[in-house]
């Protein structure tokens, strides 16, 4: 299997690149910068623009087809009520949450399309089906993203394509542990157990799920 993870440099992205890497999967990691060589093969695009996501699609399909799309950039932000919230802040969340997932997915489906096979899955939130007071932004990128994945599975379901979202309530990563030191930690998901429902979303066993939405919420 080939497939694209983007932000697989990130807390969620190391431990879901290694598990794909563990099954002999060839993984095409995608970060806006990369700092340190990986053991798999590395594109630099910003997702957040058309040019970027066609270029890591081209650069991608320069490794052989893509069989599968694991989609996990996105960005947490917020803290004040809707009435308070900024455009910045507004902005900042649909662009790296919703944007970025529209273009990725719009520059991946062509190629998929084309060879009539391929599984995405994309990483939500468990706010985009639950309240997040003071949070809003955030809460409606998510929300949309997961609108968005659905309508994906409902235009390829004659395709061969399938399109899945996995809802996370909040994930034991060090920079969450650093933002909310007082937390118990062990009640949150942990990101090796994300990365085994991400592998297997992507592999053949599961080309009977499509437009599913799937809560891993840990003891959270």
């Amino acid at each position: 299997m080939s497939v694209i993870i983007t932000g697989a440099g990130g807390g969620l992205g190391t431990a879901v690149a290694k598990a794909f890497v563990a099954t002999g999967a060839k993984v095409i990691g995608v970060e806006r910068h990369w700092r340190d060589p990986m053991a798999f093969v590395t594109i630099q695009a910003d997702l957040t623009t058309a040019d970027g996501c066609e270029t890591m699609v081209a650069q991608a399909l320069e490794h052989g087809p893509i069989e599968a799309l694991v989609h996990l950039v996105g960005g947490f932000g917020g803290g004040a009520a809707i009435s308070e919230t900024s455009d910045a802040t507004w902005d900042l969340m649909m662009n790296v949450n919703l944007r970025a997932a529209f273009l990725t997915l719009r520059a991946v489906l062509k190629p998929m399309t084309r060879a009539k096979r391929g599984s995405i899955v994309a990483i939500g939130s468990r706010a985009a089906v639950e309240p997040m007071p003071n949070f809003a932004a955030y809460a409606v990128a998510k929300a949309g993203l997961v609108a968005l994945i659905k309508n994906v599975a409902a235009e390829t379901k004659d395709s061969g394509i399938t399109a899945n979202a996995v809802l996370p309530s909040v994930i034991d990563t060090p920079a969450n542990r650093k933002a909310m030191p007082q937390s118990d930690f062990s009640r949150w998901v942990a990101p090796e157990s994300i990365a085994k429902l991400l592998v297997w979303l992507a592999s053949e066993e599961s080309s009977d799920v499509s437009g599913a939405v799937i809560p891993i919420y840990g003891r959270a």
